[in-house]
């Protein structure tokens, strides 16, 4: 299976908080990284983490890249409360993770120093 496909079919996993189907998409011993909070995480902690979180919520893949090294997404996750942006570093062994490390950070409006200084555009209308 290609990438992209693979890549778009664990994304939907991932926001329907599906842990058998989720749990395929890993290579034995695999690993995934969230440095923001300082964390590492076993497939079936991120499982856990992921798929007991609180609420439902969405996802879309805005960009894809796939490099020598691995694939990177840009992923929209987002609920009634939370819009985030999710950037994720994968590393492969044949068509299965074996190593994520992924970056979330949280939408929102320019914070108010900036906007006091009357730079920058945005980026879209919604």
């Amino acid at each position: 299976m290609e990438r992209k496909a693979i890549l778009a079919a664990f994304w939907r996993a991932v926001a329907a908080q599906e842990k058998d189907p989720l749990r395929e998409f890993f290579a034995e011993g695999a690993e995934v990284l969230w440095p923001n909070t300082n964390e590492r995480f076993s497939v079936e902690e991120y499982l856990r983490a992921n798929c007991e979180y609180p609420g439902k919520w969405n996802g879309k893949i805005e960009r894809m890249l796939d490099t020598a090294e691995g694939s990177v997404t840009v992923t929209r996750v987002w609920s009634e409360e939370f819009s985030v942006r999710a950037i994720s570093f994968f590393r492969w062994q044949g068509e299965k993770i074996l190593r994520l490390e992924e970056y979330w950070s949280d939408d929102g409006a320019p914070p108010e120093w900036r906007r006091k200084m009357q730079i920058g555009q945005k980026i879209t209308e919604d």
